[in-house]
């Protein structure tokens, strides 16, 4: 059985709602930030980084959201939640991940995480100023040229979907109107009406 480690309101979303639309068995274990169980040496004997998402399976721990969003697709290929038989159309599901993770998650964490940048408080607060402009930026580059609809890649759901779900749910808090991203936002309410998605926030808020 896959163990999924996850802690509310960070991106394991993506792959706690991936491994429910592909049906698979796995046991999800809530990390308490607030305790910092992310610290605690059971923890980092599991994920040395001390972050979620980690995904424990039969050959070893995965870590890092878009490895595990295309490991849950190989690993259910009959849920066709990527395209996994076009070289291409995969590689360009992959980019638009990488983006969420690399540029997007990025913007978001100037505002919480400054630590990681630097260590002077002006700098943090600095950094902090720019993230509701930064993240506009994103979400207009996504809205405008990255998003295909009526999901992210077009026709099919993919796992590119929860991720950008996940995402776009931090707009508000970053200072971002998502009215803003007509098309992203008529994404996300809909998202909310798809049964694995509902559980999985259900468990989630619980």
């Amino acid at each position: 059985m896959l163990k999924l480690f996850y802690a509310p309101g960070t991106c394991s979303l993506a792959s706690h709602i991936a491994l429910e639309e592909a049906g698979a068995s796995y046991e999800a274990r809530r990390v308490d930030f607030a305790k910092a169980e992310q610290t605690t040496p059971e923890y980092l004997a599991v994920n040395p980084k001390g972050r979620v998402p980690a995904l424990v399976t039969d050959h070893g721990v995965l870590t890092e959201t878009p490895a595990i969003l295309a490991y849950i697709a190989q690993s259910f290929p009959d849920r066709r939640l990527a395209p996994l038989d076009d070289p291409f159309e995969f590689a360009r599901l992959q980019s638009f991940l990488s983006y969420l993770c690399s540029t997007v998650h990025v913007a978001h964490a100037h505002a919480r995480r400054g630590a990681r940048w630097a260590d002077d408080p002006a700098a943090h607060e600095a950094m902090k100023a720019k993230v509701a402009s930064n993240m506009g930026d994103c979400f207009a580059l996504i809205e405008r040229d990255m998003f295909a609809g009526p999901f992210v890649m077009g026709e099919d759901y993919t796992i590119a979907d929860p991720y950008l779900f996940t995402i776009a749910n931090w707009l508000e808090a970053d200072g971002v109107d998502p009215g803003r991203f007509p098309r992203v936002l008529d994404h996300r309410n809909r998202m909310v009406a798809r049964p694995a998605v509902a559980k999985v926030l259900a468990a989630v808020q619980a």
